[in-house]
């Protein structure tokens, strides 16, 4: 999960520090989320799905199909 959340947003060109102020939290709390040493709270992994518009499967790697659920 926290390599897809990496690869993600570099995939976009995004910075750590974007995607914290998107989740309005600092970019060492992001870093931790994407390294593995935070928890991702559900909160967060909605918030996610919605940013890249993929399922919550998805970033769980539960699934390697990107498409959120209708």
């Amino acid at each position: 999960m926290y390599r897809r959340i990496r690869d993600l947003r570099e995939d976009r060109d995004l910075k750590q520090k974007d995607l914290a102020d998107f989740l309005q939290c600092t970019q060492v709390c992001y870093s931790y989320y994407e390294n593995g040493q935070r928890d991702i709270p559900t909160d967060v992994l909605i918030k996610l799905s919605e940013f890249y518009n993929t399922s919550i499967d998805f970033l769980l790697g539960q699934t390697d199909n990107p498409d959120r659920y209708k």
